[in-house]
């Protein structure tokens, strides 16, 4: 059940026209502009931080944690999310809160989950058990009972609307742009680590997204926005707007009853160290993270809202409004 959860997936009812694109080799900046990003239709890319000083110097499995806290500093705070729903962290704000803590006190916790795991992993192999690693008794009640919640989601690196919001910009010396992202006018650059499996809630983003992992592994989960339906969307006004109301560990069909169908209008990919996935505003994802994984992204907006012209809303809205009700129609018969 595991290794099937693990796998990359493409559901029955994702349109041919809507799978995800795979590049063994990232594209030049001239084919992903003119026949990928257009599109709005993910890609994968494989291997794009490959050599990459952040691949290199980031990695907890080979000094990376006290080359963080050294490049960083002691000093640093930072914003993390702590959930109140253990490992999985959703978008409303009754199941987490941000918390400021120093950076230096997380990458300590994750040196003693990481010993842990060490620990455990030698236990295993003394004892001829063939199975993965897991923490052991002592190690999981002293350190992961009140930090495992811990996330360290969507910290600046750079912020082109607020510069102050940027703790972590020193880490920008590490991160070369992918050559396919050339020119593109970020609107930010984020950090994002979490130090035990977590999982995020179902969301969309209203930038393109480019997310790269730098150590560790993702599955990213995504749906196109002509699946909302099935999704049900928080309302557009209320709080996390961007995100599902389906919960992803225990759904409620009675409630949410095109919920059921969810899985089949999916598509799952995997990402290793080096992976990078596009992924186009307005597209659903849910993202799961191994232990002691590292990425960043680059936000940048989409040619049609950088050009999308202030006089014109009104119609826009028009004719969004006028599509929303044909969707109602059909979802709602």
């Amino acid at each position: 059940m595991q290794a099937e959860e693990d796998a990359e997936f493409v559901g029955a009812r994702v349109e041919a026209g809507l799978r995800a694109a795979r590049f063994s080799s990232p594209p030049s900046s001239e084919e992903f502009a003119a026949s990928i990003e257009p599109k709005n239709v993910p890609a994968v890319f494989r291997g794009v931080l490959n050599g990459s000083a952040a691949s290199s110097r980031w990695d907890p499995l080979h000094g990376g944690l006290d080359y963080l806290l050294e490049k960083v500093g002691p000093d640093v705070a930072v914003e993390a999310m702590m959930s109140s729903t253990g490992h999985v962290f959703y978008g409303d704000l009754r199941s987490h809160e941000r918390v400021s803590i120093p950076f230096s006190t997380f990458m300590h916790s994750c040196k003693s989950y990481l010993g842990g795991l060490n620990a455990a992993d030698d236990s295993s192999k003394d004892k001829g058990i063939g199975e993965e690693p897991t923490c052991s008794e002592e190690m999981c009640s002293a350190s992961l009972e009140n930090s495992e919640q811990l996330y360290l989601a969507q910290v600046s690196i750079l912020n082109t609307e607020n510069k102050e919001r940027c703790s972590l910009e020193v880490l920008k010396e590490d991160i070369q742009e992918p050559i396919f992202l050339k020119g593109r006018p970020f609107s930010s650059i984020n950090f994002w680590m979490s130090r035990a499996h977590m999982r995020s809630s179902t969301h969309y983003d209203p930038h393109h997204n480019l997310l790269c992992v730098v150590a560790g592994c993702k599955k990213v989960t995504l749906w196109s926005p002509s699946a909302s339906p099935f999704l049900y969307p928080m309302p557009v006004y209320g709080e996390a707007s961007n995100h599902s109301c389906v919960s992803i560990e225990e759904p409620d069909y009675s409630s949410y009853t095109r919920a059921k169908y969810m899985k089949e209008y999916s598509e799952r990919v995997v990402l290793n160290c080096g992976d990078a996935l596009f992924i186009p505003e307005g597209w659903y994802h849910q993202v799961d993270s191994d232990d002691l994984t590292i990425a960043i992204n680059f936000w940048w907006k989409s040619r049609i809202m950088t050009e999308m012209l202030e006089h014109m809303d009104a119609y826009y809205l028009r004719r969004i409004l006028r599509s929303e009700d044909w969707w109602i129609q059909r979802w709602t018969k």
